[in-house]
C-alpha cells in the first residue's frame, strides 16, 4: 500500500501532488515520472514533461507536476488511458505517406499517424516528418530508444531524397554541405553530405542529402535560403534502417541483428 502526505510547495487544491509518496515497503524504487511513462512507450522524457506541464498526466487520482517520482505500486494515467512499462519491446518501420501529420492529438490534423498504425501496443514515433513528407519513420515502445533517437547531440545519420524546382548548382551544394545560417531558428546547420545530384530535364534537380540533426523544417529551410523550392522530400534512411520498398502506408517489424545493430548505433 502507499500513503500520501502533503508536501509543502504543491500546488493549492492539491495536496497529493504525487512528489511526496511513501512507501511503506523501502525496497520499492521510486523513479521520475518522465522516465517512467517513457518506458511505457508513450512518448520521449521530454514530451513526458510537457504532457504533464500541460495537465494530461495523472498519478493515483490526483493531477501530476513536472518532478514527481512513482513506483510500481502507482497508477498512472495519460489523457485518461492507464499505462505501464512494457516487458517486450518492439520497433517497427513505417512509411509515412504525404499528408499525415505525425502527431497522437492534433484537432486541426486531416489525419494522424497513430490512425494510420494497426498494432496491438500502442507504438510511438522516435523522430518525426512534417505533413508534407513522406517516408520511413521508426516507431516503437522503447521510451529509452526514442529518448536516444531524438537528441540532435547524439549526431543520428538520417538520409533523405530530395527534389527542388531549379538547378543545385556546386557554389550551392558546397554552402549547404558547410552548414548556413537559418534565421527563422537562429541557427547553423551542422556539416551534411549531398550526393547523387541529377539535374532532370524539366529544369528540377533530385539529390540525396544525410543529415545528423533534425532542426525543424530544416531541409525545406536550407532550399529556401537559396530561393529552391522542395517539390518532393521522402526519408529513405535512419541509422541502418532502410526504407527499401517498403509500401507507402505499410509498417515491417525490426528484428535479429537489423534491431541489434540500431540499438548499437543509437547508444543503447
Amino acid at each position: 500500500m502507499v500513503s500520501r502526505t502533503e508536501i509543502k510547495g504543491c500546488p493549492k487544491g492539491q495536496p497529493f501532488c504525487n512528489l511526496g509518496i511513501m512507501d511503506k515497503d523501502m525496497s520499492v524504487e521510486k523513479i521520475r515520472l518522465n522516465k517512467f511513462i517513457a518506458m511505457c512507450g508513450t512518448c520521449s522524457r521530454r514530451e513526458a514533461d510537457r504532457l504533464i506541464e500541460q495537465g494530461r498526466v495523472w498519478i493515483n487520482g490526483s493531477i501530476a507536476i513536472v518532478g514527481a517520482t512513482v513506483t510500481e505500486n502507482d497508477s498512472v494515467m495519460v489523457d485518461n488511458i492507464p499505462v505501464s512499462p512494457t516487458k517486450e519491446k518492439v520497433v517497427l518501420a513505417f512509411n509515412k505517406p504525404k499528408g499525415v501529420t505525425c502527431s497522437e492529438r492534433d484537432e486541426h490534423a486531416e489525419i494522424t499517424i497513430n490512425e494510420l498504425i494497426d498494432y496491438p501496443q500502442r507504438l510511438t514515433y522516435a523522430g518525426r516528418l512534417d505533413k508534407d513528407s513522406e517516408g520511413l519513420i521508426l516507431l516503437t515502445n522503447d521510451g529509452d530508444l526514442i529518448n536516444s533517437m531524438m537528441r540532435g547531440a547524439n549526431g543520428h545519420e538520417k538520409e533523405y531524397v530530395v527534389k527542388v524546382n531549379g538547378r543545385l548548382t556546386k557554389d550551392i551544394c558546397d554552402k549547404m554541405k558547410e552548414g548556413i545560417y537559418i534565421s527563422e531558428l537562429d541557427r547553423t546547420t551542422k556539416p551534411c553530405r549531398i550526393f547523387n545530384i541529377i539535374y532532370n530535364s524539366d529544369n528540377t534537380t533530385t539529390f540525396n542529402i544525410v543529415l545528423t540533426e533534425g532542426l525543424n523544417r530544416q531541409i525545406r529551410r536550407m532550399c529556401d535560403f537559396f530561393d529552391l523550392k522542395v517539390i518532393k522530400l521522402t526519408r529513405i534512411r535512419v541509422l541502418n534502417i532502410r526504407l527499401g520498398k517498403l509500401a507507402t502506408g505499410s509498417s515491417r517489424r525490426i528484428t535479429g541483428d537489423e534491431l541489434n545493430e540500431l540499438y548499437r548505433l543509437s547508444g543503447r
